[in-house]
């Protein structure tokens, strides 16, 4: 379980600098990171990095895609949380 702790703080902070990254790269006109590698990386244990991003850096604040995605790969992190937690003791 310490493992995929770890996994979860690195991958929060790695989608938390992709969105601040992103962010600045829209400010200055230059090419954008994509939707799907920021939904990616949330879904694989950053969702807190990515929901944290979203709010620190005002970012994809109005796309649905992130309003709904990120919180349902927050419950999907949760969830593998929980499956290690009580199954793989």
């Amino acid at each position: 379980m310490v493992y995929f702790g770890f996994w979860i703080g690195i991958f929060s902070i790695f989608t938390f600098l992709l969105f601040g990254i992103d962010k600045i790269r829209a400010k200055n006109h230059r090419r954008r990171i994509p939707e799907a590698t920021l939904l990616l990386s949330a879904l694989l244990g950053g969702a807190v990095g990515g929901l944290l991003g979203m709010q620190v850096f005002h970012h994809k604040t109005r796309k649905i895609k992130f309003i709904l995605g990120l919180p349902l790969c927050l419950i999907l992190n949760g969830a593998a949380a929980y499956v290690l937690l009580r199954f793989l003791k």
